[in-house]
């Protein structure tokens, strides 16, 4: 799995501040709904992954605090569908968690992947 192959699904939960814009939170909020994405955002707006009004989570976007992210994703009973670990986000925690859950992870940027793709 890759970025790119992330960018293809339509629904992300940002993981982080995404009120504060000085936080890359902030900034891939915007450039996901700015390329039509639905977004949903975990941390400051929603508290855990379980308030996320869909089904399961079809992408997380993590750009948050690994001890944080290892928390949310600990405590989750949706299904998450794939893990995007931005720089600074991850830990080997979070990478044993997600592989002894099966859950699909890789680390990388959003915005990366959305400039990519011209959506930046």
């Amino acid at each position: 799995m890759t970025v790119d192959n992330l960018m293809d699904r339509k629904v992300f939960t940002v993981a982080g501040d995404t009120l504060n814009e000085d936080k890359y939170a902030y900034k891939i909020k915007g450039a996901l709904l700015g390329a039509g994405y639905k977004v949903h955002c975990v941390g400051k707006e929603l508290t855990s992954l379980d308030e996320v009004p869909e089904e399961k989570i079809e992408v997380l976007d993590l750009c948050i605090n690994p001890h944080k992210g290892l928390k949310l994703i600990s405590e989750c009973r949706k299904k998450i569908e794939a893990v995007l670990i931005q720089p600074g986000a991850g830990s080997d925690e979070i990478k044993a968690l997600l592989d002894e859950k099966h859950i699909p992870y890789v680390e990388g940027c959003a915005l990366k992947g959305l400039q990519a793709r011209g959506l930046l």
